[in-house]
């Protein structure tokens, strides 16, 4: 990889850096998961600020850093804007990045978890039903079988849990559990 790199992804994490920074936390499509620095996106006059939004789907470029890799521009390719309306989705939505994010390391290709992770995500922006519960089950268990941590051919017992069974893979709770 070059001095700069193009991708897209979903944005998992936003967290406030210095006055006017981020630091924003991307699942892409080509590099796995990707941690770099938004410069000025906390002003009011920044371009990318509506772009970077949490669960995003978002083209982005990118330059590599001495310390991290700073966003140079973003592009909105979908911003599941149905999700966002009922406070239900947005749980949801929060929650499918808030396992992707925990359960995968930084710059390790998944492109079959940025699939899965995309159509859950479209999915949920056209859902009709109130009751997500089994939605974040079938996506988490989906999850751990492409990673590895569940086998594929293993039968899912009865009463089972997928938050707590990541959460003891991770060791601590999930904060966006309902």
């Amino acid at each position: 990889m070059g001095k700069t790199y193009k991708s897209e992804g979903i944005v998992l994490k936003r967290v406030n850096f210095g006055e006017a920074d981020k630091i924003i936390t991307v699942f892409s499509r080509h590099f796995g998961k990707v941690i770099f620095l938004a410069k000025g996106i906390r002003r009011m006059t920044s371009r990318k600020r509506g772009n970077l939004e949490i669960f995003n789907q978002v083209s982005f470029f990118a330059a590599r850093g001495k310390g991290m890799d700073i966003v140079t521009e973003t592009e909105l390719l979908n911003s599941f804007s149905l999700c966002r309306k009922e406070l239900n989705k947005i749980a949801v939505a929060y929650q499918l990045c808030e396992m992707v994010d925990k359960l995968t390391a930084e710059g390790s290709e998944q492109e079959e978890v940025y699939e899965l992770l995309t159509i859950y995500l479209k999915n949920l922006n056209e859902l009709k039903t109130e009751d997500n519960s089994n939605y974040l089950g079938t996506f988490g268990l989906s999850l751990l079988k492409i990673l590895g941590f569940w086998p594929k051919d293993k039968k899912v017992p009865e009463n089972f849990k997928v938050s707590l069974f990541i959460e003891d893979i991770i060791e601590k709770e999930l904060k966006a559990k309902k």
